[in-house]
């Protein structure tokens, strides 16, 4: 069994920051790819950034310069530092891992999500 916890969204005036914070509990082989994703009100589920067990990082042209994605391997462990945060980017965010649990293949988990509200 395999879980990922999020937490750290909230309410925050535009221009401000927030950090968002994902970690995976579980029987826990080894984890591939980390990122988060966001959904708006009547919008489609996207890529935010993600990054890969070697550091590898890729974000949304939206989001470039203001956003930054870091893991801790050891703690299976993956934050989003939000800055310059804007109306645009209130959203649902959800963690997603690729993990393979002991003695399974890889598969693709999901946070419960948090939401993130940008509003003066």
């Amino acid at each position: 069994q395999v879980q990922l916890v999020e937490s750290g969204g909230g309410l925050v005036q535009p221009g401000g920051s927030l950090r968002l914070s994902c970690a995976a509990f579980g029987s826990i082989g080894s984890v591939g790819v980390m990122g988060w994703y966001r959904q708006a009100p009547g919008k489609q589920r996207e890529l935010v950034a993600a990054i890969t067990s070697g550091g590898t990082t890729n974000y949304a042209d939206s989001v470039k310069g203001r956003f930054t994605i870091s893991r801790d391997s050891a703690k299976n462990t993956v934050d989003l530092q939000m800055n310059s945060l804007n109306a645009e980017d209130t959203a649902v965010y959800y963690c997603n891992a690729q993990i393979r649990p002991y003695s399974s293949i890889y598969n693709s988990y999901w946070g419960q999500g948090t939401q993130v509200t940008v509003s003066s």
